[in-house]
């Protein structure tokens, strides 16, 4: 079990418990149930790159600690 920290840049940061063996769309979806809005309205970036939804944590090297950025589309 890892934690992921995610900011939206406006001054809203959530922390995430998961799996690194998580794919991006399910990791998506308990963060949209913590913030109260739709799995498809969310968009995580990790330095600058768009995380894609079919590939898993893990793959992206996200770990315990890691910092997520999140983007409203």
């Amino acid at each position: 079990m890892i934690e992921v920290l995610v900011n939206d840049r406006l001054g809203k940061r959530v922390r995430v418990k998961c799996l690194a063996d998580d794919s991006v769309g399910d990791f998506k979806k308990v963060l949209a149930a913590q913030l109260g809005m739709l799995p498809a309205k969310i968009a995580l970036q990790k330095g600058g790159s768009v995380l894609k939804d079919h590939i898993s944590l893990g793959d992206y090297e996200v770990h315990d600690g890691t910092n997520l950025e999140l983007y409203y589309s």
